[in-house]
């Protein structure tokens, strides 16, 4: 190789070293930031369950105004804790009207008799004569 190669080359590298050299941080060694916390989270309400629909006993009314199977004889007076055929049996006639539906509290009917010179509406829940309103 002739001189002024090698001259050069060695310059090259002379510069080389140099830019290297200034590249190199003097800051020290940092370590890694630490991760972020991680962030609570608020667990969900729990979903509150229905209360269980109380089971009834006994054959009940249908919108209709029939019983689903003969009343029992239990009952020998209209009062609070009767059942709907109960009902029925002591009037001895098909009620006027009859609404069944579902409530908070489970099976709700309506059963409205029309007699001379009022109405009676008897609220049942569950099969028990819950009210009546005359």
């Amino acid at each position: 190789m002739p001189a002024s190669f090698r001259l050069r080359l060695l310059a090259s590298i002379g510069v080389i070293a140099l830019v290297l050299s200034a590249c190199t941080s003097t800051e020290e060694a940092r370590a890694p930031a630490p991760a972020p916390a991680p962030v609570p989270v608020a667990k969900p309400a729990p979903v509150a369950k229905p209360a269980p629909v109380p089971t009834f006993s006994g054959p009940v009314l249908t919108q209709e105004g029939t019983c689903t199977a003969p009343a029992p004889v239990g009952a020998s007076a209209i009062e609070i804790g009767i059942g709907e055929c109960d009902l029925v049996r002591l009037k001895g006639k098909p009620p006027t009207d009859v609404l069944v539906g579902e409530g908070r509290s489970g099976r709700e009917v309506q059963v409205l008799y029309n007699e001379p010179g009022a109405k009676e509406l008897y609220f049942f829940v569950n099969n028990r004569l819950d009210r009546i309103v005359k």
